[in-house]
């Protein structure tokens, strides 16, 4: 713990760890201040491990924010004071186990409160939290710890001001011997209040062994009726609405001893919640438990968990429960979104909008995978759907400029950005390309050159790193995982033509950043034309029979425009032909059970970013739509209000990788896509004719708080756009730049 009382970040005081292998320990802080004169004031922590932290008795936010080793950051609350004492009270968890999160760091935690241009001297003591029992159970082995805790044990009212504190150990002084961590530049994700609905409750007895047996076969073996004996506690279930990253915050009636448990899960098994988090290549329990100290109390986890339903048991004679209040609050980034999109075909505005939901369940201090599993920033899926989903329909992209950060400053020792951090660090050859493509796209939709200049070094050792694999077949040799698609079956040879296509974008961006920055091309041009070889080799043999070539090289050949154009129509034929033979379109067709699956007869939600654009290019709009009727509508039908992570419910129920019909919706339809690498305000106007009748939407213009709004109309003969903006923004149309203008008209006369 600190108190850096300077400008800089001095004198800082580490956590005390209480367990002798740093695991799983909960330590409380607390520390008084006066305030002189009531004022706006900025508490500034900094931490190695997850805290949530309280000015007053009140809840003002939680951290750390991930970073990446090589570049610590704090995080700021902003808190309005009132002349007087005060108390900042912070409870700390540090797991010693390395998350999706974070790495494993020396337990450290700072803080600092500064107003009217100076910081306060702070009297910091703490306690250990002895409550929580230490490893009981990991969350899964991608998160840290369930909670397992006796709250007997621990400090009565420890976070209000009036709260004595007199017994705890002063904490000494000790200094942060790493790099000085810098000021977060991303907003606080936010904790907000929703709704739930209480699906059924009852009263229970127990049927599995003691209370530490397993606890997730004890809380889900229970016999929810009562019929195997008087009952022993009383239960009641909730459905949130949605997956999504929360927390319960209950407050309960119960007598000492009592054990209220809740458990989470994206879908019910049997009827019920099932505490196993799938997928989790390990045990899991996504569960937390505590021990009543007795009469009214608040239970609220300090670690939210992902999931749609909830249950909550407590354990005691029924009639000396009684439910006080039920409350939820979500983990998030955004508020509300200023992008839209409302058409006349309800199905396709409930797609919209489904994909708008799963992005803000999967989005806190990153955007992650999904909130229930992993909580994972993995920068191809993060750099890619989720970057165009959210230009869509969120003005600020500051999490996007993070996440390149991130991955540039976690990158492996031969320059290769990496494909999963900043906690769990991974590499993957095409994630490493997919980092390249975002960065360029970043500055397209922000005009941001500050940040190529930045990561240009990187950029430069992550060529590198594939440069030296680089042959005059294309690729070879283990750059890492080369994920392209679940299911993908490679071709035959030793260069894999997926990756090599991949690559080919990410040199040809390469070039784009170089020319944007002023610096040399000639060395990613030679490879680019090295590369062009290899595969058109590889095609020259194939061009006529894209069966052979698989969807997903098909896909990316013509995304590259590598494919002539007497052959682009039977190209584009056979990617229809391939999405209609496999399910949800063919219901008798092979699933995608798991990822060891290799079949190259399935379709994904997250390549479909992919094959579904190139279908929007190459004039197949309308049939892309049914697409999303069928695919997608497939998952609504199936009662989901999220995403799912493919086309089969045996995965995670929310996947934000899932989600490209709504960026696709916006860009495609409405007609517009950020270039202000151009010039400022400017976006590029290519029209897409469907027989949508009618649609309206909301553009956001990335950084500020101003909309763009589009009108189509179709009549029997032409299909009509009207655009008008808040402020003046430039088009680019048939190649020319406008002028800067807040409306535009443009019609398309139909063909008969």
């Amino acid at each position: 713990m600190i108190d850096a009382s300077k400008t800089r970040w001095l004198d800082m005081m580490g956590m005390a760890v209480s367990d002798p292998d740093h695991q799983d320990v909960h330590e409380a802080f607390r520390g008084a201040f006066r305030s002189t004169a009531g004022t706006r004031a900025r508490i500034d922590v900094f931490s190695t491990c997850p805290f949530l932290i309280y000015l007053d008795g009140a809840l003002i936010g939680e951290g750390p924010m991930r970073w990446a080793d090589t570049q610590p950051e704090y995080q700021s609350f902003e808190v309005k004071l009132k002349t007087g004492d005060h108390v900042v009270a912070i409870h700390a968890h540090y797991e010693g186990v390395e998350t999706r999160l974070l790495r494993i760091q020396p337990g450290f935690l700072a803080c600092r409160v500064e107003q009217s241009e100076s910081f306060q001297t702070i009297e910091w003591k703490s306690t250990p939290l002895r409550g929580y029992s230490s490893k009981v159970k990991r969350i899964n082995p991608e998160l840290g710890w369930m909670e397992w805790c006796d709250t007997r044990q621990h400090p009565s009212d420890w976070i209000s001001v009036k709260s004595g504190g007199s017994d705890w150990a002063p904490v000494k002084a000790q200094a942060w011997v790493g790099i000085a961590p810098r000021q977060s530049e991303i907003k606080l994700a936010v904790s907000l209040p929703f709704e739930a609905k209480i699906l059924a409750k009852g009263e229970f007895t127990e049927v599995f062994g003691y209370d530490n047996d397993e606890p997730n076969a004890q809380f889900f073996l229970r016999d929810l009726a009562a019929y195997h004996g008087p009952p022993q506690g009383v239960w009641r279930r909730f459905d949130l609405g949605k997956v999504r990253l929360m927390r319960p915050k209950f407050t309960i009636e119960a007598p000492a001893g009592a054990i209220v448990t809740f458990a989470y899960s994206e879908n019910l098994v049997h009827g019920r919640v099932s505490p196993w988090i799938t997928l989790s290549a390990g045990p899991s329990s996504n569960l937390d438990r505590y021990v009543v100290r007795g009469g009214v109390q608040e239970f609220h986890p300090m670690t939210p968990k992902g999931g749609r339903y909830v249950e909550v048991h407590v354990t005691a004679d029924p009639k000396k429960v009684r439910f006080v209040e039920e409350k939820f609050v979500d983990r998030t980034y955004h508020g509300s979104p200023q992008g839209a999109f409302h058409s006349s075909d309800a199905r396709l505005n409930e797609i919209f909008a489904t994909g708008i939901h799963t992005y803000a369940s999967c989005s806190e201090d990153s955007v992650i995978d999904n909130p229930t599993r992993e909580r994972g920033e993995w920068i191809g899926d993060t750099l890619s759907i989720g970057l165009e989903n959210a230009g869509a329909v969120f003005s600020d992209l500051k999490l996007f400029r993070n996440a390149l950060r991130h991955a540039a400053y976690c990158s492996r020792s031969d320059g290769l950005v990496a494909g999963l951090c900043p906690g769990t660090v991974g590499y993957l050859s095409t994630y490493a390309c997919h980092w390249m493509n975002a960065a360029v796209r970043l500055w397209e939709m922000t005009g941001d050159r500050d940040s190529l200049r930045e990561l240009f070094p990187f950029a430069r050792k992550n060529m590198v790193a594939f440069s030296t694999h680089l042959t005059d077949a294309g690729l070879e040799g283990d750059l890492g995982w080369a994920f392209i698609d679940w299911g993908y079956v490679g071709n035959e040879g030793s260069s894999d033509m997926g990756l090599n296509l991949i690559y080919l974008s990410a040199l040809r961006s390469m070039i784009r950043w170089c020319s944007a920055l002023g610096e040399p091309t000639s060395e990613y041009e030679a490879a680019e034309s090295r590369l062009k070889h290899a595969i058109l080799t590889y095609f020259s043999t194939n061009a006529h029979r894209p069966e052979k070539v698989g969807l997903q090289r098909v896909v990316l050949a013509l995304r590259s425009g590598l494919v002539p154009t007497v052959h682009q129509p039977n190209w584009v034929q056979f990617v229809k032909k391939h999405y209609l033979s496999c399910f949800p379109n063919d219901q008798f067709a092979p699933h995608l059970a798991d990822p060891g699956t290799a079949q190259p007869r399935l379709i994904t939600p997250f390549f479909s970013h992919f094959a579904l654009s190139v279908l929007w290019e190459h004039g197949e709009g309308e049939f892309v739509l049914n697409q999303y009727r069928t695919c997608w509508g497939w998952a609504l039908d199936q009662g989901l209000t999220t995403w799912p992570e493919v086309f089969d419910l045996r995965w995670s129920h929310c996947h934000q990788w899932s989600g490209c019909p709504t960026w696709q919706m916006s860009r495609y339809v409405l007609g517009l896509s950020p270039r202000r690498d151009l010039e400022a305000n400017t976006f590029e106007f290519r029209p897409h004719v469907t027989s949508l009748e009618k649609v309206q939407g909301k553009i956001p213009i990335a950084g500020s708080t101003y909309v763009i709004h589009v009108d189509v109309h179709r009549t029997s003969m032409q299909s009509h756009w009207h655009i008008q903006s808040e402020i003046p923004i430039r088009l680019l149309f048939d190649g020319k730049l406008s002028e800067p203008l807040t409306k535009f008209e443009h019609s398309v006369t139909l063909k008969d």
